[in-house]
């Protein structure tokens, strides 16, 4: 016989098992992969599924390709990078498929590429239900990030029906097919009373290794039953991750199906366990590598998954030969439950889910490593023996020995009655535990069996309420765990809230939840909602102060977060498409709100850059994550507002390139004004800090402080996940275009200073003056016609910072100031002016000298094709100053920053010591004679100049001068027209810059139509009008030269 269990779990915490199942020993199962048990190292499959709504309204591309088990990747931003994996199983679920008339997605032709539900099952289902039959143990990892496919592929949907129950269906057929007695039991982690504190324990056993304690059975007889308790082990780990403000992403799914089988004839008992692993989103546990923060990994799946890779890793290396000291099973609750699926006594298979847009490039190579590494794990499977079946057996031998023992002193006569008492004392003590090893068993069913009873009843209520009342359905981020929770609204009045479950209220919990939230009417078949005082309700993302009335499929945002779906009366439920309202459609509907509107982009949007599509959409997902941070902040009374940004939206690097653009979020205490910016992956990791702390608080207010690890009292400051010690803040930056420099014109600015989103922080006033080595300013004469005359000559010039007006930040709070960063050509580190507090319109003065010995036609073209990006740096009180970094920075006794490239000379400096001695005095050498050759053109000149004199009197001296003043007219000329291309470059600007408002109508559009042909038309103008200038006075200059072309002949 074998008898079978099932274990379904999240996180470790809540399970469902069943057991036993009665199975004839001559029950087989053919696998389709005969070759997974021929050998024990990790078998990896990958799987790519179809693009989303979201990557289609986007435009996506995709960038994976597939030939038989190879797997190639290209980067989006670099075409010429692509990056190949090869695999034992690779299956396209992303094109070439059809949805026939019972909805089931299949190939468009008989024997495409598309691999369906079946495929997938045949090839690693089988195979593994194959090994747990033979007395192996077998695991299936389902890994990828957040909406990959990985519940699809284990648990599916609808008729499109995953691994597990397919599993339980091919269980219980062979159970049909082969034996009409049948028994099965279900053990679910998750008690029906009060949650006990931490959740369940880990245990460990040496002989059973580790496992979760406080099991409990339930019976049934078919894959149906197993279903419908899959179903109700959702429906309370919905519940589950709502009461701890968690979502899906956070948790694990781990199902275990158990295989007991005795071979009486042989008297062989094999029991086999397979796990089936859903594991949390893997982009939970990526982090942005630039940073670290100061507080502990925030929440124990992101440690579960990293040490996952860990365990992965060090397995890998043991395979390839590596000398590994330790595997750090023992780090992560997940860990220590998949140690025999991981380099023990299993035989596995991973299989690893991707998207191919190219929106979700760096979340799908990480996935595709995660996998190639684990493909080299080898495992060590044995065939196992049910230890209590072992029990029963040596009780049995030993009684058997004992009865023989006792007839044998019978036939002898002996008079040994104290030593007969004694054994007969001992066989009635085996036959007790024997009795009590098989009634304990049959006791645990019978008390679980009312439990089911109860909970079969609830559901078929449940349904029954579904025909005859509205109701507002659970929308959740994992699709596996929408739909689970359905609240009534029957007719009267309903309050929602915190308040006790009653005839007239419905109990929810949440983030930003009151005690009585809102009150919902059932009157004349019509559905309202009103707010109470005090509660956010959001309608169709529209937030509603006032009675409201409902329609069909209208969505509900209540609190923070809690997103329900209006389920009308079912004479208004026609024939929709119910699954186009998912949580992303929630979202989208509070991005547009806020003026984001990612789905309207079409087709139309197939040249936008993937990496900004994919920050909007990060964007969108971070929305409600900071929506509950604003609200615990509120709750625990920690002054402290969040809000998202996009870093770098508005700003460009000094070539006037767009830099690439992330999601941060501003931190403001509201008491102190002080701010910070933490990136998307540090705000993840706090927020899962926040809500430990505010369980804790929870659980204080509650007066149950048995969690382990919780104090009631108040956590320190530095350990306060809300806090984080004064920095400065990065305001915005300008941009200082250095080509004058290339022709010693000076450049006087007023630029305006620009924050990440756009916005103006402050106007800055800015020089570059050419100057000598000495700083003295240059004049007009010694400007240069062609740029290419610097070249092997030395350049000076000074970085003057006047001014900064107008600035928000300490218009904001005085008690703040601001420092000036920027870097030229080859300063790594950037520079620093003093800081300035205090003043809304202080005066930097800050002056800085740089020089080229020798210009090279690399410095010309930075010159001519750059700006110095000049950073505007806001300080807060507590905060230290900015300093410059000198380490790397040549410069002069004089303070003279040296910026010029290394020429042959320099090379050689740094290749030998005594050819850099030489290379400086030919150096040397080499300016001498240019300055005694400099010295003799000047006197042949004056020389020349003193004979044309003699030869031609008065109009030789008019000659003489004519010619210079004509050299300095053209570089005034050039000089103006800088200048006026200046305020050409500031039109042009703030044109970029003008966008209709997202709330204009018609006469707004038209209003802002004019003002754009306007600005147009002056900036045409001022254009015309420089070239047109600059044209005139070159013709007037080069006509003046022909008159006098035979002064200077």
């Amino acid at each position: 016989m074998t008898t079978c269990n099932l274990t379904l779990s999240e996180g470790a915490d809540h399970s469902v098992r069943v057991s036993p199942v009665l199975i004839p020993a001559c029950c087989t199962m053919r696998a389709k992969a005969s070759d997974m048990h021929s050998k024990d190292c990790v078998k990896v499959a990958v799987r790519v599924r179809p693009f989303n709504k979201r990557e289609r309204d986007a435009g996506s591309r995709c960038i994976v390709s597939m030939v038989t088990s190879s797997i190639t990747i290209q980067d989006p931003r670099e075409s010429k990078c692509r990056r190949t994996f090869s695999f034992d199983y690779a299956y396209w679920s992303h094109s070439s498929f059809t949805r026939d008339s019972g909805g089931l997605y299949v190939p468009e032709e008989p024997g495409g590429r598309y691999a369906d539900q079946n495929s997938v099952f045949q090839d690693l289902g089988e195979g593994i239900l194959e090994n747990a039959l033979q007395g192996y143990n077998a695991t299936l990892l389902a890994y990828g990030q957040t909406g990959s496919g990985k519940s699809y592929s284990m648990v599916g949907y609808g008729p499109n029906k995953g691994l597990v129950p397919k599993l339980c269906e091919r269980l219980f057929q062979a159970i049909r097919e082969n034996q009409d007695t049948r028994q099965c039991q279900v053990v679910d982690l998750l008690s029906r009373g009060s949650r006990a504190p931490g959740g369940l324990r880990v245990r460990e056993e040496q002989q059973r290794g580790f496992y979760v304690e406080a099991l409990r059975t339930v019976p049934c007889d078919s894959a149906t039953q197993v279903e419908q308790l899959m179903e109700q082990g959702t429906r309370t780990r919905t519940t589950a991750a709502t009461n701890m403000n968690a979502n899906s992403s956070r948790s694990h799914m781990l199902i275990i199906l158990q295989l007991k089988q005795i071979f009486s004839k042989e008297s062989i008992t094999k029991q086999s366990n397979i796990n089936l692993v859903d594991l949390a989103g893997s982009e939970r546990q990526r982090s942005s590598g630039s940073e670290a923060d100061r507080l502990k990994e925030g929440t124990a799946i992101n440690l579960s998954l990293t040490t996952l890779g860990n365990v992965i890793s060090s397995l890998a290396d043991v395979a390839v030969g590596r000398k590994v000291v330790h595997i750090p099973y023992r780090d992560s609750v997940l860990t220590k439950l998949l140690q025999s699926a991981l380099g023990g006594n299993s035989r596995t298979v991973m299989i690893a889910t991707l998207s191919p847009a190219d929106i979700c490039y760096e979340e799908s190579l990480s996935t595709l490593r995660y996998a190639e590494r684990a493909k080299r794990i080898q495992n060590r499977a044995v065939v196992n023996e049910s230890p209590t079946e072992r029990l029963v057996k040596e009780l049995k031998a030993e009684n058997a020995r004992l009865l023989q023992r006792l007839s044998r002193l019978g036939q002898e006569g002996r008079r040994a009655n104290d030593e007969t008492k004694e054994l007969r004392q001992l066989l009635t003590h085996n036959e007790l535990q024997i009795r009590a090893i098989q009634t304990l068993w049959e006791q645990h069913l019978q008390e679980a069996l009312k439990d089911w009873e109860q909970q079969y009843a609830n559901i078929t209520q449940e349904r029954r309420m579904m025909q005859m009342h509205p109701y507002i359905l659970n929308i959740n981020e994992d699709a596996q765990l929408s739909g689970v929770v359905k609240l009534f609204i029957e007719e009267g009045e309903r309050h929602i809230g915190l308040c006790d479950s009653s005839p007239r209220s419905i109990s929810i919990r949440g983030l930003g939840i009151q005690e009585r939230h809102a009150v919902f009417r059932n009157e004349q078949r019509r559905v309202t909602v009103t707010p109470l005082a005090g509660s956010k309700v959001i309608v169709n993302g529209d937030t509603v102060f006032q009675t409201t009335e409902l329609q069909h499929l209208d969505r509900l945002i209540l609190g923070s977060n809690s997103t329900y779906l209006f389920i009308g009366y079912p004479s208004e439920r026609g024939g929709e498409d119910w699954s186009r309202y998912d949580y992303d459609y929630f979202q989208s509907e509070l991005a547009a709100a806020e003026g984001i509107h990612l789905g309207e982009s079409g087709a139309g949007s197939s040249h936008t850059d993937p990496s900004l599509l994919a920050v909007f959409y990060d964007y969108v997902k971070l929305m409600p994550m900071v929506a509950e941070a604003n609200q615990m902040s509120q709750e625990l009374n920690k002054g402290v507002q969040f809000k998202l940004e996009i870093k770098n939206l508005a700003l460009s690097d000094s070539k006037g390139h767009d830099l690439q653009k992330e999601i941060v979020v501003r931190v403001t205490s509201l008491g102190s004004k002080q701010v910070w910016m933490w990136s998307k992956a540090k705000f993840v990791n706090r927020k899962f800090l926040m809500e430990d702390a505010y369980q804790q608080r929870q659980v204080e207010n509650n007066g149950d402080n048995r969690i382990e690890g919780l104090s009631t009292a108040a956590s320190a400051r530095d350990k306060d996940p809300f806090w984080d010690p004064v920095e400065p803040v990065l305001l915005g930056t300008a941009h200082l275009w250095l080509q004058s420099l290339a022709f010693r014109i000076p450049l006087e600015e007023q630029l305006e200073v620009l924050g990440s989103e756009g916005t103006e922080e402050a106007v800055l006033q800015a020089q570059l003056i050419p100057c000598t080595s000495t700083g003295f300013p240059m004049g007009e004469d010694d400007i240069l016609i062609d740029p290419s005359e610097l070249l092997g000559r030395r350049l000076d010039f000074q970085l003057v910072l006047e001014q900064c007006c107008g600035l928000r930040w300490i218009r904001e709070t005085r008690n703040r100031g601001v420092q000036i960063g920027f870097r030229l050509f080859n300063c790594i580190q950037p520079l620093f002016s003093p800081a300035v507090w205090h003043n809304v319109n202080p005066l930097l003065d800050h002056r800085a000298h740089f020089a080229s010995l020798h210009t090279s036609q690399r410095l010309l073209d930075y010159l001519q094709s750059s700006a110095v990006v000049l950073e505007l740096w806001g300080l807060q009180e507590g905060c230290t100053d900015l300093t410059s970094s000198l380490e790397g920075v040549r410069m002069t006794t004089e303070g003279i920053f040296i910026m010029e490239e290394a020429g042959p000379t320099d090379t050689a400096l740094v290749d030998s010591p005594e050819l850099g001695l030489s290379a400086r005095a030919l150096q040397q050498d080499l300016e001498q004679l240019r300055s005694v050759n400099a010295s003799l053109r000047k006197e042949n000149q004056s020389l020349r100049e003193q004979l044309n004199a003699a030869r031609n009197g008065a109009e030789g001296v008019r000659g003489r001068s004519l010619r210079p003043s004509c050299d300095a007219e053209f570089a005034r000329s050039l000089k103006v027209f800088y200048h006026s291309m200046t305020s050409v470059r500031g039109q042009l600007q703030r044109l970029r810059r003008h966008r209709p408002s997202e709330e204009s109508d018609l006469v707004g559009l038209r209003l802002f139509v004019d003002e754009q042909n306007r600005l147009l038309r002056d900036f045409s103008e001022q254009l015309e009008q420089s070239v047109s200038t600059l044209k005139q006075d070159v013709a007037a200059i080069v006509r003046r030269k022909r008159e006098r072309s035979g002064i200077w002949s």
